[in-house]
Formats: C-alpha cells, sequence, structure tokens
C-alpha cells in the first residue's frame, strides 16, 4: 500500500515536543511533508537553533514513522528553526526583538557580565541572531570582555530624520555599552534618573535590526535600572547569576524576589551558579568545592526555578576575558562546552516561557 502524506502526519502527531508536552502536528512544527515511494522527507521546525533535544526528536520522529507506516521507509528529517516569541506590545519598541533576556545578579563580583558574554557568545554560534546591551552604566566591562575598548559606535540619519546609533559588532554580537562612549579610564558619576536615561538611549536610538534574543547585562542589586527596563521593555525573563557562598545566594535571592514582586512579575529563566568549583588544568577530573557546594541547587529548588548551568572556576575563562576573547569560543577549552549547554538550557526555557505563560508585556508600576 502506498505511503501517503497523511500517513506521515498521523505518525508524527504520537511525536511529543518534551519541553512544551504537546505533539509535533498540533504545534504546527512540522511543514514541507514529501512522499517518492518508500522514500519520506519532511522538516521540523524547531523553537530555537539552540535546542538540546534535536537529536532526540529526530530520532522520535523515524521510530513513529518506521512503526506506524513502513518500517522500510527511508525517512530524511530537515531540521531548521524558528525562534518562538511571547510579545503582547505590538512590538512598539526594538520592533526586530523576539526575546528579550535580563542577566541580573543581586551583588557584584559574582561574574554576571562573563556569564552574559559567554552566554550571548554560545547563543549565537547555534545560528541565533543575538544582541547585547550592557547596562551596568557604572561599570561597563562588556566592551574588554569582546576586546572592543577602542570601538566607536557611528550614527546614522534614519526616516524623518532622527539619528539612529549603529551598534559595535564583534564575533557575531551587536553591543552597546556606555564604554563606548567614555574613555575607558574615566568615572562614569551620575544619578540614577542618569543612568536610567541612558538605558533608555540605548533601548530606543540604537538600530538593533532583527533579534532572536537581546541580552541585558544589569548591574548588581537592585536599582533605578531594574525599573527603567522593565518599565521601557517587554522582558522576556530573567536569569540570574549566583556562586555557592551563603552571602552571594543571600543577595540573590533578594534579587530574584524583586522580580517575582506582584507588579512586576517578570519569569525568572533560571539560575546559573558560577564559581561552582574549581578545575585547576593540570588535574582537569577533580572538583574542588572552594566557596562550598550545592548553593545554586538550593537556590533554584527554593524557588522552584532550573539550574541552567554550574560555571567551573578555570583559569582560562578569566584570561580569555581579559583577552577579549571569550572562552565560548574556544572548542579546546572545557569551560566551552559549558557555556553552549548553558546557552541551550536558557534558549530551552525561553520556549518553554513562551508557550506556557501569559504573554510578555511592559510593567507598568503604579506609584
Amino acid at each position: 500500500m502506498a505511503i501517503t502524506k497523511e500517513d506521515i502526519l498521523k505518525a508524527l502527531s504520537y511525536v511529543e515536543e518534551p519541553d512544551l508536552g504537546k505533539d509535533l502536528v498540533t504545534l504546527n512544527m512540522v511543514e514541507d511533508v514529501a512522499v517518492d515511494g518508500k522514500n519520506v522527507s519532511f522538516t521540523v521546525i524547531l523553537t530555537t537553533p539552540a535546542c538540546p533535544l534535536k537529536d532526540l526528536i529526530r530520532n522520535a520522529c523515524i521510530r513513529a514513522i518506521h512503526t506506524m507506516v513502513d518500517k522500510e521507509a527511508e525517512v530524511t528529517v530537515n531540521m531548521t528553526s524558528r525562534v518562538t516569541s511571547g510579545r503582547a506590545d505590538n512590538n512598539a519598541v526594538l520592533t526586530g526583538v523576539k526575546n528579550i533576556i535580563a542577566v541580573a545578579s543581586g551583588k557584584g563580583g559574582v561574574g554576571k557580565s562573563t556569564v552574559t558574554t559567554n552566554l550571548a557568545i554560545g547563543l549565537a554560534q547555534t545560528g541565533a541572531k543575538v544582541g547585547l546591551i550592557d547596562a551596568d552604566i557604572y561599570g561597563p566591562s562588556i566592551p574588554t570582555m569582546f576586546g572592543t575598548e577602542e570601538e566607536r559606535p557611528h550614527v546614522v540619519q534614519g526616516d524623518h530624520g532622527k539619528n539612529f546609533i549603529i551598534p559595535v559588532e564583534k564575533y557575531g554580537i551587536k553591543m552597546m555599552s556606555i564604554g563606548f562612549l567614555t574613555p575607558a579610564d574615566n568615572a562614569v558619576i551620575w544619578r540614577g534618573p542618569m543612568a536610567s536615561s541612558a538605558l533608555r538611549q540605548f533601548i530606543t536610538d540604537v538600530e538593533w535590526g532583527d533579534l532572536d534574543y537581546l541580552l541585558i547585562d544589569l548591574p548588581p542589586g537592585t536599582s533605578d535600572i531594574h525599573l527603567t527596563m522593565v518599565q521601557a521593555l517587554p522582558v522576556t525573563g530573567v536569569v540570574i547569576v549566583t556562586t555557592p557562598q551563603k552571602v552571594a545566594l543571600a543577595d540573590a535571592m533578594k534579587g530574584l524576589q524583586m522580580f517575582r514582586q506582584p507588579q512586576i512579575n517578570v519569569p525568572i529563566l533560571g539560575i546559573v551558579e558560577n564559581m561552582a568549583y574549581f578545575t585547576p588544568a593540570e588535574l582537569p577530573e577533580n572538583k574542588y568545592y572552594i566557596f562550598g557546594e550545592g548553593g545554586g541547587q538550593q537556590l533554584a529548588d527554593k524557588y522552584e526555578v532550573p539550574l541552567l548551568g554550574q560555571v567551573p572556576l578555570v583559569q582560562g575563562i578569566r584570561e580569555s576575558g581579559d583577552a577579549g576573547t571569550p572562552v565560548a569560543m574556544q572548542n579546546d577549552s572545557p569551560a566551552s562546552g559549558v557555556f553552549i549547554e548553558l546557552a541551550q538550557a536558557v534558549a530551552q526555557q525561553v520556549s518553554v516561557r513562551n508557550a506556557t505563560l501569559s504573554k510578555t508585556k511592559i510593567v507598568e508600576i503604579k506609584s
């Protein structure tokens, strides 16, 4: 009996997308079904190019065809992606940006900018279009980590005579930082409203174009900048960075609780535990928990959010950041794999968030 397209779609309706809990056909993730005798091909549209379940889904599709249609069928599964967006603000700001991810920490010194930098690289390496706003107005470090301290964005005139800033671009990441606009050896001494105004300019006056993910590297703590961000942007979710020790976890908890306040209510995508353990280069299999063990997992469990990743304390991460060549780009470094997995985990949580939670919108805080 000849195989039909209907047979293929019926079989694939039994293949579930593990994160979203529905089948591929219901989720409109199957396209371009073609049948030529026993040769069957179709395309599966993933919700992110960083999907860590790609092989699992592919194998499940092939198994479904062989089990329910024809065990001798030659099955070709083409995998592509279309990053989802859950925005409900009619894209009034940052019109081409699908997802806005804030990276926050309760205190300084936990490696938030290092995590943000390598997360951006990890997402871009999967084929996603990525941008990065360095919103740490008082201590911008993104230019150093990308080796772009001497770069200066240029200005173009757009429609209606308005000037737009073209972001600095390196390693496929579009970036904007106050560090591009002020000399590196000058202290930025601004009151809160001035810092908030600078962030708003990075949002409204920069030509970001089309992006799958825009990361925002927030200053430590909770401040005017955080409130400005949620009032100016529909934030998809927040990644909280901490280290294992008690004082860092206590501050991370405060940062997390700020976003969970009823009047703000921005989803927490998960926790990243940085400096989780020390691994010396000469003993790559050894782990020394010099800042304590399990703190990130405890925080994740307490607030029922995922532990997205544990980043080791490795000399190469610091060296590559200082050199302007993020470690996520270095395939020979064990740490690069950690950040690629982190990027996949974050992308996964964004897809789940867009499929299961209410639409993303700007927060209106009533004084």
